[in-house]
């Protein structure tokens, strides 16, 4: 069985390493998708973004915002099943019924960047099969653990799990001022961390993730109701909610 990786990002090859096939590397900068292939060896070469190339498996990793449009474009391409490893559930696999209705479906999200692997990775199976359980296979193989869930339930959490965790996270490194590291508490090192974390990623992914899951605007109307609690009174019942 062989597969197609559209996107030759980290986690396009992240995909690709986990799989013991011939894979078969597309993305829109084909200098990419041949380093990519140069680097996982002798199983792997790149084909045209707008070639003919098939594959038993299309496995679409493609930033989140071009997630739905790349599934719509490359679905057609798999002889067996098509997955996707974006981040959003709803949208692609929608995508992949209306573009690929024949084949086996499937939606995977890393609930990891690649470097930190491996984790638990969350699946939502629209169509599954033979195609797809050699796809978990390879993921558990891997040392991950799958997490079945409902595609409305994943993008419903990810807008508190990345959409308001990630925009608090920013809100604070953006508030917070130079300290002496000898002052530092434990929580605020913690976040220290936290920021430190974040801010040293790809912007475009968590651009991403606040166009597709929103967060932003949860986090500043919370901070303005901590802000507005002037009162032991009002703030205890802020606090108090705050730990429900």
């Amino acid at each position: 069985m062989d597969v197609l990786v559209v996107g030759a990002g980290a986690v396009g090859r992240w995909v690709a390493a986990a799989s013991d096939a011939p894979v078969a590397f597309a993305d829109v900068d084909h200098d990419r998708a041949e380093a990519a292939a140069e680097a996982l060896g002798s199983r792997a070469r790149a084909v045209p973004l707008d070639g003919s190339a098939t594959a038993d498996v299309v496995a679409v990793a493609v930033p989140l915002g071009a997630a739905s449009a790349a599934v719509e474009r490359h679905a057609p391409r798999a002889e067996r099943a098509v997955v996707d490893f974006t981040g959003e559930m709803t949208g692609p696999l929608a995508a992949m019924a209306a573009a690929a209705p024949t084949v086996e479906r499937a939606s995977f999200h890393p609930l990891f960047a690649p470097e930190h692997a491996p984790g638990r990775v969350a699946v939502s199976e629209a169509a599954a099969g033979p195609a797809t359980e050699r796809v978990r296979t390879w993921l558990t193989d891997a040392g991950n653990e799958l997490v079945e869930v409902d595609p409305d339930t994943h993008d419903d959490a990810m807008a508190t799990i990345q959409g308001r965790a990630h925009a608090a996270v920013l809100a604070f490194a953006l508030a917070a001022d130079d300290v002496p590291d000898e002052l530092a508490t434990p929580v605020y090192e913690d976040l220290d961390a936290l920021a430190e974390r974040v801010t040293s990623g790809n912007d475009r992914v968590y651009g991403d993730i606040q166009a597709a899951f929103g967060g932003a605007d949860e986090v500043a109307a919370a901070a303005e109701r901590v802000a507005d609690a002037v009162d032991a009174g009002e703030f205890a019942e802020v606090y108090d909610d705050a730990g429900r």
